[in-house]
C-alpha cells in the first residue's frame, strides 16, 4: 500500500541521516574503555549545561535544553523542562523554543505534544506548514477527522514548511565550543580530535528534534485520491515541502506528486528527484562518519551548523564543499 510504502521511505531516511552520529550509550559487551568514554562524555555534556544555564537569552538556553533531554538525574535547576521554560521566558524567544517545547510532555500519558507549546507556535508561527501538520497528527490521534482536514487546509496555505532543526543545530553548534573536550572523551580510533567530539554531540544531540507525523499525512492525502478539494490540497502541500527545510518533508512532498499527479511526467521527475534526495542524504552520512577521522571537515560541519540556514540547506552545503554532486549517477542504485 502507498502509505506503507511511504512509511518505510520515511524510516530509510531517517536511518540513513546520521548513523555514525547517534547518541553514545554504553556498549552492550561493557567495554571498559568504551564505558569510561560514555562516562566521560556524559560528565561532559552536564558541565556544558552548567556553564549555559546562567545565560538569559534563548539560543544557548536552546542549547542547553536539547544538550540536557536525554540526561538522567539531573538537577532540577539544570533539567531539560527548567531550561527550555527559561528559554522560553527570554525576550529573544521564537518558534524555535516553542517548537522543542513541543517535547516537554509525559509521554506515558499520552500528553505528547506540550498542548501550550503546540497553541503558541499556532500563534507565533501561523504561515509555517509544519505547525499545521503537527496539529493534524495530534487530532488524528485523538480522532479529530474534520478539524484533521482543517489542518491539512492551513498546511497547504501557509507560505513555509520549517521544523526549526536549523536553529537547534545552530544552538547546539554555538554552544559546544564555550568549553575544551576533555582527553578522556576523546577516542583512540578516531583522529578528528576535540572538533569530532563536538560533531557527534551537536548532529547527535539534534537528532532529538520533535517532528511532525508525516506518515498521518500521507495516510490522509492518498486516503482521498477520490476527493477534488483534498487532492488539490495535497498536492499543494506536496509542492510547498518540496523546498521545506528538512529532507523529510522533502520525500513526503515527493511522494505526494508521484502518488497523486494526473501527469506521467509529474509523477517520473518526483521519482527521479526523490532518488536524488535519498543519494544526498546517503552521502551527508558518509561526510559526518568521515568527520569522525578529519577534523578540517569535522570544523567545517561545525562552521555549516553555526551559520544557520536549514537541515536541508546545510545538507547540500557539506555535499558541495565535499566534492560530491547533488544528483545520483545513472548506474547508483539506494542501498537496500
Amino acid at each position: 500500500m502507498r502509505g506503507l510504502r511511504y512509511a518505510a521511505m520515511f524510516g530509510a531516511l531517517a536511518l540513513l541521516a546520521t548513523p555514525a552520529l547517534a547518541a553514545r550509550h554504553p556498549k552492550a559487551s561493557g567495554h571498559k574503555a568504551d564505558l569510561s568514554r560514555d562516562k566521560a562524555l556524559a560528565q561532559f555534556q552536564r558541565d556544558l549545561i552548567s556553564v549555559l544555564a546562567p545565560r538569559a537569552d534563548a539560543l544557548p538556553l536552546l542549547g542547553a535544553a536539547v544538550l540536557a533531554r536525554p540526561l538522567a538525574g539531573q538537577p532540577k535547576y539544570n533539567d531539560f523542562h527548567t531550561l527550555i521554560e527559561r528559554a522560553a521566558q527570554a525576550d529573544d524567544a521564537g518558534p524555535a523554543v516553542a517548537w522543542m517545547r513541543l517535547a516537554d510532555c509525559d509521554s506515558k500519558a499520552g500528553a505528547c505534544p506540550n498542548a501550550e507549546a503546540l497553541a503558541t507556535l499556532q500563534a507565533q508561527a501561523p504561515d509555517n506548514a509544519a505547525v499545521w501538520l503537527l496539529k493534524l497528527g495530534d487530532d488524528q490521534r485523538n480522532l479529530h477527522g474534520e478539524a484533521a482536514r482543517e489542518d491539512l487546509a492551513r498546511a497547504a496555505a501557509a507560505r513555509q514548511y520549517d521544523d526549526y532543526a536549523g536553529i537547534s543545530l545552530k544552538a547546539l553548534a554555538s554552544t559546544v565550543s564555550v568549553l575544551p573536550p576533555p582527553a578522556a572523551t576523546l577516542d583512540a580510533k578516531t583522529t578528528a580530535g576535540p572538533a569530532g567530539v563536538q560533531v557527534m554531540m551537536v548532529f547527535g544531540s539534534a537528532r532529538t528534534q520533535p517532528q511532525p507525523s508525516l506518515p498521518a499525512t500521507a495516510r490522509l492525502c492518498e486516503g482521498g485520491a477520490d476527493d477534488a478539494a483534498l487532492k488539490a490540497d495535497c498536492l499543494k502541500l506536496g509542492k510547498l515541502l518540496e523546498w521545506g527545510s528538512s529532507p523529510l518533508a522533502r520525500s513526503l512532498g515527493l511522494h505526494l506528486r508521484e502518488t497523486l499527479a494526473d501527469d506521467p511526467a509529474q509523477q517520473d521527475d518526483a521519482r527521479q528527484a526523490r532518488r536524488n534526495l535519498v543519494w544526498q542524504v546517503h552521502n551527508f552520512a558518509v561526510v559526518c562518519a568521515r568527520a569522525q577521522v578529519d577534523p578540517a571537515m569535522a570544523r567545517q560541519l561545525l562552521a555549516l551548523a553555526r551559520s544557520g540556514g536549514t537541515e536541508m540547506s546545510l545538507m547540500l552545503a557539506a555535499l558541495r564543499q565535499a566534492g560530491i554532486a547533488t544528483e545520483a549517477p545513472a548506474d547508483w542504485k539506494p542501498p537496500a
